[in-house]
């Protein structure tokens, strides 16, 4: 019997699964550079799983994917679809962006697999919308079609930080002289939390200390340093008003999610935050927002889950 696998690809890691009725199973992870090509890793996997033969494939991987030849932006691989497709022997071979994946894992997470952040309700089939905090940050919108799901790409990550009260505005400045453009994504990233720790740190007159965004967060967490904590807070606050403005955007009454490897790291401190009231924060649009629910993404695989779905989906469009 013919199966399907699908891959999660980062700048470190390959994360590989089966793909089932039920979801994903026989998750692996191998690192990359133990692979000189991702044909090689693809493979490996094959071979630890050789009592199945793969047929199908659905690769979300962290770049760009605008043609044929996939180049990884973080690490060595590159590759041509076609040519991997038949490397590997497949019958179908999709190549899709990490955040695509990201996007069609989310209307299928159950309620254990997330965590929802202040009111809210979701409406079934409701247009949703992800960020991602982490090395960058990335954006998806995904919407219901008569063909099913399909997702909006784009570049949300790079677009203007738009300071809200009197901290953002120190931040801004602060952006503006290093860079002469303050972008979304060097408020909410890793560098963006240091970003955020230097701009604060300067206002007051303060040395700063730290160049690991890490450590921010762990001081933060531990209540070792004020300016770390006002950090992590305006960090909070910021997210609020980025994920209001993507509930305007495109009407995300289905929510709006937060994804990435950063904010899952301190959820409670999310909770306890003013996330929600500047996600509410939109004047005559308060309305508008106020049911649009808020939720950080809890399940770890989603990923995998996300390529399975998309996998899923086009295959059986194509019966």
């Amino acid at each position: 019997m013919s199966e399907k696998f699908v891959a999660d690809v980062g700048g470190t890691n390959i994360r590989l699964a089966r793909v089932t009725e039920a979801g994903v199973t026989d998750i692996e992870k191998y690192m990359c550079q133990d692979f000189a090509s991702i044909d090689l890793a693809i493979q490996a996997y094959f071979n630890d799983y050789s009592d199945y033969q793969f047929s199908d494939g659905c690769i979300a991987i962290a770049c760009p994917v605008l043609g044929d030849q996939v180049e990884m932006t973080n690490h060595s691989w590159a590759f041509s679809q076609k040519a991997l497709r038949q490397q590997l022997r497949l019958t179908s071979l999709y190549v899709i962006n990490d955040f695509t994946a990201v996007a069609h894992s989310l209307p299928g997470l159950s309620d254990e697999q997330v965590i929802q952040i202040g009111e809210g309700t979701a409406v079934e089939n409701g247009n949703i919308a992800v960020f991602g905090p982490g090395t960058g940050l990335g954006v998806e919108h995904i919407t219901m079609t008569a063909a099913g799901w399909q997702t909006l790409d784009g570049e949300g990550g790079h677009v203007d930080f738009a300071p809200v009260d009197e901290t953002d505005i120190v931040i801004w400045r602060h952006l503006q002289q290093m860079h002469g453009r303050a972008s979304a994504e060097e408020v909410m990233s890793g560098r963006g939390i240091l970003n955020i720790y230097n701009a604060l740190a300067a206002q007051k007159g303060v040395q700063a200390s730290i160049t690991d965004p890490a450590q921010v967060t762990e001081k933060a967490l531990a209540g070792t340093c004020d300016i770390c904590e006002s950090a992590l807070t305006q960090f909070c606050r910021i997210m609020g008003s980025f994920a209001g403005n993507l509930a305007l955007n495109m009407a995300t009454s289905g929510g709006v999610f937060i994804g990435g490897g950063i904010a899952s790291r301190f959820a409670d401190f999310i909770q306890d935050s003013d996330f929600r009231a500047r996600f509410e924060a939109k004047g005559q649009m308060k309305h508008y927002v106020k049911n649009i629910p808020t939720y950080l993404i809890a399940e770890p695989d989603h990923g995998l889950l996300g390529a399975a779905a998309y996998l899923q989906q086009h295959i059986a469009s194509e019966l």
